[in-house]
């Protein structure tokens, strides 16, 4: 499209129409919807292009969630809707040039909503806003470079800038990135797994001695029982969900424990598959955990009293001795605790009836090949750490840790959200990371600990951070609290975007603002040494290469490495010790870098070139070996914590829709809920509905409640849902100004967006 264009994305909430929720995920319409929304992006070409080398051996890794790609050969259409969406969204041949910002206000622009912002396409060329301007203005890249370097070595102490992360960010860019920030002297480098998966690297630490999952596909693939624990495969993970169906193939049972009954978790209709086209597909969950909010503690503790019951009955059947005596420590305690577990109370908390609650114990019993996965709906929550702790207990009672076909699975969103932060994107990084570094480099990395995000939200909204960078993402819509987040970015001196595309981020800025447009996971790489690929690391400690094919949309966008280096140059001088020019020209010498300094990355380049690519060592898993403070596996004990819902309110857990992937708004439509044409909806009980007086398309304000203090998201529309009693549920970032920034888990002060209390009011329109 032309620059003098804009892309007609308004849509009225009032239109929203709402049909029946689906009880299966994929099938020939996934296939429909996926092409559409290539053609309609990129044209026919484009979308041959792409989508035909998107997770393929000498293609490019999906810029969507995290899923591995199987070994071995790939099927020809290697993706699933969602990600066909997420390439659609970023090979789009829609543009936003200089034009657009000349045409558009940023108070215009911060009228539009998301959805709007994200159809309007791909930013060109750098762009400034400076102090008191209304618009956006070009600036040139040497400019750029400088006016950030400027303002960086005006703040009187490097620890007063912030350099946020995205998972999307490759592993060269995240080394070099974490590499600059050090070398300019902070550890500040908040990252987007401080919102999601934290909670899931504090509690495995503990637990097993590494923040990872000890899993592999084939093990997923022959696992006696999985457990989906707080995750919705069906849109959040769908090439998940072949997976799945091998396992069930191989005789795996499967429980799915949610508080809203997920389509992908019912049935699967694989449409490279004929039974996927013509058939009813294949069944996923065996059995549905309808669990409330924040119950899955109280599950976890209640399936161990159960289990130590189980071991009584059949001394040596249920418990692995061998493998709690030579590998555990603390089992003593854990069995004490457990053993204590009012059956009642588990009741209380997760809805769950005593009935189901043996029925699933049985099956753990029965098992000899245990998988636990698990998401947000598990890590989003002040007790997240405990509850993780609590479902790892389990796996390790029955010595399900280093055994082929059973262990820990975290599923991550952004697809190298693990990468970044085995490459150093952590603001709490051990001595044994930066003595590498700056024996490697010549450098003195700081030893004071950094910001996480929501630190760095406090220090900014406090004057203690000014400087705020951001490699990908979009921090405004994916942090809590909207509305304390927005002061804390006006309140900075500058605000710096590296992006592909527009988004709330841009229009919610420092004094100063800056663009820098950067190449997309999709975009071809030309360096001085020619042609270049970068590396990602998947859910399962999988390093492998992603090699962009399409024409990048400007000559103007520059890939997220040289913008690192540049910046660099231009920051710490041509006399400073690191090669960012070398590194510029050609991303081995990177690799070769991280080789010297990343554990487990040795002999990086011509590992990462095999077929697959190469697994990161795992010591649980490998050789039942565990890093932690005992040198063993440590059961974890907590107490019991769920959450309670007060009188005439409701527990609201924010979610994605299908039609959306983090913050990135693809459409309109949640096909598995039956929502159809709008956003601001609220899943609620019927009965819930009725006895707060209201009716199912009613229109109310959400108002949660924190500390004595409200917090409001106004005009949703109500529609009744089956989500257990006393619990909602609504999209985020619509719910996002309701989570309250001080409402954190323990110790990974992860933000609890999954457990708002909330009251409804009668909207007045």
């Amino acid at each position: 499209m032309t620059s003098t264009e804009d892309v007609d994305a308004s849509y009225d909430e009032r239109d929203v129409s709402v049909t029946g929720a689906k009880h299966e995920a994929a099938g020939v319409k996934a296939v429909m919807v996926s092409m559409r929304r290539g053609l309609e992006q990129m044209g026919p070409a484009r979308t041959l292009a792409a989508l035909s080398r998107l997770n393929q051996r000498h293609g490019f890794d999906c810029p969507g969630c995290a899923w591995p790609e199987e070994h071995g050969g790939r099927k020809l259409a290697e993706f699933c809707e969602n990600g066909a969406k997420a390439v659609a969204e970023e090979a789009t041949k829609r543009r936003v040039t200089a034009d657009f910002f000349a045409r558009h206000s940023v108070a215009e622009l911060a009228d539009k909503p998301e959805y709007w912002l994200s159809q309007q396409g791909r930013l060109t060329e750098p762009m400034v806003l400076r102090p008191g301007a209304t618009h956006y203005e070009p600036i040139d890249w040497d400019a750029a470079y400088r006016l950030i370097a400027d303002e960086l070595t005006a703040l009187d102490s490097p620890d007063e800038a912030l350099f946020y992360t995205s998972g999307r960010t490759s592993n060269e860019a995240a080394f070099l990135y974490q590499l600059l920030v050090r070398s300019f002297g902070t550890n500040n480098l908040p990252d987007c797994s401080n919102m999601c998966h934290e909670s899931s690297g504090t509690a495995l630490v503990d637990s097993i001695g590494i923040g990872k999952g000890s899993v592999t596909v084939d093990d997923v693939e022959h696992a006696d029982l999985i457990v989906i624990a707080g995750q919705n495969p069906g849109t959040n993970h769908p090439r998940m969900l072949s997976v799945l169906e091998k396992a069930k193939g191989n005789g795996a049972k499967i429980i799915a424990v949610n508080p809203l009954p997920e389509a992908g978790l019912m049935r699967f209709k694989d449409p490279q598959k004929v039974r996927g086209v013509v058939g009813h597909g294949i069944a996923i969950a065996d059995e549905f955990v309808q669990i409330r909010i924040g119950g899955d503690m109280a599950l976890f503790a209640g399936l161990g009293r159960l289990l130590l019951e189980a071991e009584d009955a059949a001394p040596g059947t249920i418990v692995d001795r061998a493998f709690v005596d030579a590998h555990c420590a603390g089992f003593d305690a854990y069995e004490r605790q457990t053993r204590a577990v009012d059956l009642d109370v588990v009741a209380e908390a997760t809805g769950v009836d005593d009935t189901q609650l043996r029925r699933v114990a049985a099956m753990f019993a029965q098992s000899q090949r245990t998988v636990i996965c698990w998401a947000m709906g598990l890590t989003q929550h002040r007790h997240a750490v405990a509850t993780i702790g609590e479902a790892t207990n389990l796996l390790l009672m029955r010595g399900m840790i280093g055994k082929p076909g059973a262990g820990v699975c975290p599923v991550r969103g952004h697809s190298n959200v693990q990468g970044d932060r085995t490459m150093g994107i952590w603001e709490k990084m051990p001595e044994a990371f930066l003595a590498a570094l700056d024996a490697r480099f010549g450098i003195t990395s700081p030893r004071k600990h950094g910001h996480d995000t929501v630190d760095g939200i406090r220090a900014m909204r406090d004057g203690r951070a000014k400087t705020f960078i951001g490699m990908g993402g979009n921090f405004v819509s994916a942090t809590p609290d909207t509305a304390v987040t927005e002061a804390a970015l006006r309140n900075c001196a500058l605000t710096v975007q590296i992006s592909t595309k527009l988004n709330r981020s841009h229009l919610v800025h420092g004094r100063t603002a800056v663009i820098l447009p950067t190449l997309g996971r999709t975009d071809k790489d030309f360096q001085r040494a020619g042609k270049q690929l970068v590396s990602v690391e998947d859910s399962m400690s999988m390093v492998h290469l992603s090699r962009g094919n399409l024409h990048p949309p400007s000559d103007q966008v520059r890939s997220e490495v040289a913008i690192v280096c540049q910046l660099a140059r231009t920051l710490l001088g041509p006399d400073h010790p690191v090669p960012w020019e070398a590194f510029n020209d050609d991303y081995d010498l990177i690799r070769d870098a991280i080789a010297d300094v990343v554990p487990g990355c040795a002999d990086y380049n011509t590992r990462v070139r095999q077929p697959d690519g190469f697994q990161l060592p795992h010591p649980p898993r490998d050789a039942r070996e565990f890093p932690t403070h005992t040198g063993k596996a440590n059961f974890s004990v907590y107490p019991l914590e769920w959450v309670p819902v007060p009188p005439g309110r409701l527990v609201l857990q924010t979610l994605r829709s299908h039609d959306q992937y983090n913050t990135t708004i693809y459409g309109l439509d949640d096909r598995y809920r039956g929502v159809k044409g709008g956003r601001r909806v609220v899943f609620v009980n019927p009965a819930d509905i009725a006895a707060l007086g209201f009716h199912d398309g009613d229109r109310v304000n959400l108002i949660s409640e924190f500390e004595g203090r409200e917090r409001r998201a106004e005009d949703f529309r109500i529609v009744a849902y089956s989500t257990p009693a006393g619990n909602a549920a609504a999209y985020y970032p619509e719910t996002n100004p309701l989570v309250p920034l001080d409402h954190t888990a323990v110790r990974s002060n992860t933000p609890v967006s999954k457990a708002v209390v909330v009251r409804l009011e009668s909207w007045v329109g």
